[in-house]
């Protein structure tokens, strides 16, 4: 029947459409990754009838292993803002430098009218961090932090600036191989000697 070959077709269609996107651009297994909604904003116009309402989704989601993402989607339905977030952020992830569960150095990350510093903790602080900050670095998956923002209040603004913070982390063998030069062996000596006179 010319019905059901139509139908046939527009499944087809439908199948390649789904089977592009983000899957292909990012390998990370969508089963490790763990998401995160930072915030909602619902936003209301004015029309004859009465009132429209959209919403807006800030999502973070991360590996707690180093890679992390960010993601903003809108939509007319609460749901379906979050899942266009979530999406966003599979395809945007980065990979972060951690070191024995927290960061290698202290950093200040801005963005726009977000300014947040993060700090390296000893082993068994935890996370000291609120809010955006705190979602971003959990999907990290750094344990030992001080963090506190410096600047703006709005959820985007501190999350895009925790991420930015995170990017310009370099471990100490990154910043001497850059620099073209070996790791020296006096600095594992020191470490070494200082604990022994402890």
């Amino acid at each position: 029947m010319p019905v059901s070959k139509d139908r046939e077709k527009e499944r087809e269609r439908g199948n390649r459409r789904g089977s592009r996107g983000g899957d292909q651009q990012n390998n990370e297994p969508k089963s490790d990754l763990t998401d995160k909604v930072v915030f909602i904003n619902r936003c209301a116009k004015v029309v004859k009838g009465g009132r429209r309402f959209s919403f807006s989704a800030l999502v973070v989601c991360g590996n707690r292993k180093g890679r992390v993402g960010i993601g903003f989607g809108k939509a007319n339905e609460v749901s379906e803002a979050i899942r266009k977030a979530t999406d966003a952020a599979h395809k945007h992830l980065v990979n972060i430098s951690v070191t024995d569960n927290t960061i290698p150095h202290q950093v200040i990350g801005e963005f726009d009218g977000g300014r947040v510093l993060l700090r390296p903790a000893s082993p068994g602080t935890g996370i000291i961090a609120g809010g955006g900050v705190r979602a971003v670095i959990e999907a990290a998956g750094i344990r030992d932090i001080l963090a506190k923002s410096l600047g703006s209040s709005n959820p985007a603004n501190v999350v895009k600036a925790t991420l930015a913070a995170l990017k310009m982390l370099r471990k100490r063998e990154q910043i001497y191989k850059i620099r073209g030069k070996s790791l020296p062996s006096k600095v594992n000596s020191l470490e070494v000697t200082s604990t022994v006179s402890a």
